[in-house]
């Protein structure tokens, strides 16, 4: 069986930074301390001054197949992922077509089992007709349901409120939601429109996809959750305002209602949009410093 001894690396592990050695036989990491150098191994790397770290988790990509493979596919995704130090990723359902059915998510599960590089799942996707396929979902398969209350890319925003009521009341495992308010982002499009024309400047996406749209789903999505008991995720808030939603005196383990900012909320504010252009543009967007995830870290 393949050994490997690293030596002399600066681990960062379970919120903790230390020096130590690593044996990996095959597969398994067999012992982590000091001085592991009279071990035998069949490969010895020298880390000193690198940090090791575990393989990520990716709990939200879109690796485009089917449909949309011009762009990208499960093989060419996962490879990326080996690359970057991710060894596990969780897909979202807006392929072509969307992952509405039990036969389409199993597909997916088929075409990773051949192609996939790392550790993968899938979540099942929600509309506004399919609780009845939602339900039939053998929740020790899949990482979650997502739901778009919010329109993002294709077909799949979910704004029936009596729809939202039996996912959120009968769906027995998480919800990972996209959070934006659907009529206050059409609203503010048709203003910005009125006064641009179809030339609205870039920077307006912040004002279009504004604090208000966001707040309004994100504190709809957590009433629903409190009010049935539902395990829910709330995907890349954007908003400080947002972060009051949550109750962070409860212990980790014992919440049913989390919350995530992405990288980009916490690095890029609305400055970027004349450096960066499109390559700013978002959902759900970038926003001012002052309302920016970034400036309550410690909080999300």
């Amino acid at each position: 069986m393949n050994s490997t001894l690293i030596l002399n690396a600066k681990i960062a592990n379970e919120g903790k930074v230390f020096e130590s050695d690593i044996f990996i036989k095959g597969e398994r990491i067999e012992k982590i301390g000091r001085d592991l150098l009279s071990i035998r191994a069949d490969h010895v790397i020298d880390a000193n001054g690198k940090l090791l770290m575990p393989g990520a988790i990716d709990d939200q990509v879109h690796f485009r197949e089917p449909g949309l493979t011009h762009k990208g596919n499960i093989f060419s995704e996962s490879r990326a992922a080996v690359a970057g130090g991710v060894t596990s990723f969780m897909e979202m359902p807006n392929t072509v077509p969307p992952t509405f059915t039990q036969e389409l998510l199993e597909q997916k599960y088929q075409l990773a089992s051949k192609n996939s590089l790392v550790n993968y799942s899938f979540f099942m996707g929600a509309s506004n007709d399919n609780l009845d396929e939602v339900l039939k979902t053998d929740i020790r398969r899949v990482c979650g349901l997502k739901i778009f209350m919010g329109s993002s890319t294709g077909n799949l925003l979910v704004d029936n409120e009596k729809m939202l009521e039996g996912f959120f009341s009968r769906f027995p495992s998480l919800i990972a939601a996209h959070c934006e308010h659907e009529p206050t982002i059409r609203k503010n499009s048709d203003e910005f429109k009125n006064k641009f024309d179809e030339d609205v400047p870039i920077h307006e996406h912040m004002n279009i996809r504004s604090e208000e749209a966001c707040y309004r789903s994100s504190s709809f999505a957590v009433k629903l959750a409190k009010r049935h008991g539902t395990k829910l995720h709330i995907l890349h808030i954007s908003t400080a305002k947002e972060i009051s939603l949550f109750d962070n005196s409860i212990p980790l383990e014992k919440k049913r209602i989390t919350a995530e900012a992405c990288i980009h909320h916490l690095w890029f504010n609305e400055k970027d949009y004349e450096r960066l252009g499109t390559k700013n543009k978002m959902e759900s967007c970038i926003k001012t410093e002052k309302r920016s995830a970034g400036d309550f870290k410690g909080s999300a």
